[in-house]
């Protein structure tokens, strides 16, 4: 039997937030379909692709929602796949992480993020692996919505792609090595 696994790269459709710290995880699932030359589609509630890697296929799916509303895509799309949750992955930016840090969990509380406590409110549970992309907290107070929904600044721009490559083997390495050799592995 084929083992399947649901990565879910958090993000706000359209193009004006295309470049934006908030839809890292967006990038990320872009890196993982390039490099397996493959196309989102537009599907109900996300553009999906599904990339197979050594016996194990990936259904990425970025949620059309926007943020705020992820929990409805991140639901159904385990529910059309008749998938457990363990075999959920939610990459996400995490602004109390610094840039470039990429952290791997089982559990946890959503930190503030909407989009976390929307999928934690309509799943009814905080036990899903999520990989937390750090951003970094470079903002004044009161500037929180403003810096989440940004561009990146040159230095981080000159590195992210970097980055990007390492969060989408975190991602592999989750289907096929499994969360706790990953977590092992890339939790530094």
């Amino acid at each position: 039997m084929v083992k399947k696994y649901l990565i879910v790269g958090l993000g706000n459709p359209g193009a004006e937030y295309e470049n934006t710290r908030h839809n890292v995880g967006f990038k990320v699932l872009d890196v993982l379909a390039s490099a397996s030359n493959i196309f989102f589609t537009p599907e109900r509630y996300a553009s999906v692709a599904e990339v197979k890697v050594k016996g194990r296929t990936f259904v990425l799916v970025k949620p059309t929602t926007y943020m705020n509303l992820s929990g409805k895509a991140v639901r159904y799309w385990l529910e059309s796949h008749k998938l457990p949750i363990e075999n959920l992955l939610v990459v996400t930016d995490d602004l109390a992480l610094p840039f470039g840090t990429l952290r791997m969990r089982l559990k946890g509380s959503d930190g503030g993020h909407n989009g976390l406590k929307d999928i934690q409110n309509i799943l009814q549970t905080t036990k899903y692996a999520r990989l937390r992309f750090g951003i970094g907290d470079t903002f004044n107070r009161g500037q929180q919505v403003d810096y989440v929904l940004g561009t990146w600044d040159e230095q981080e721009r000159a590195a992210l792609q970097d980055y990007l490559n390492k969060a989408a083997e975190m991602v592999l390495s989750f289907g096929l090595a499994g969360a706790a050799n990953t977590m092992n592995k890339f939790n530094g």
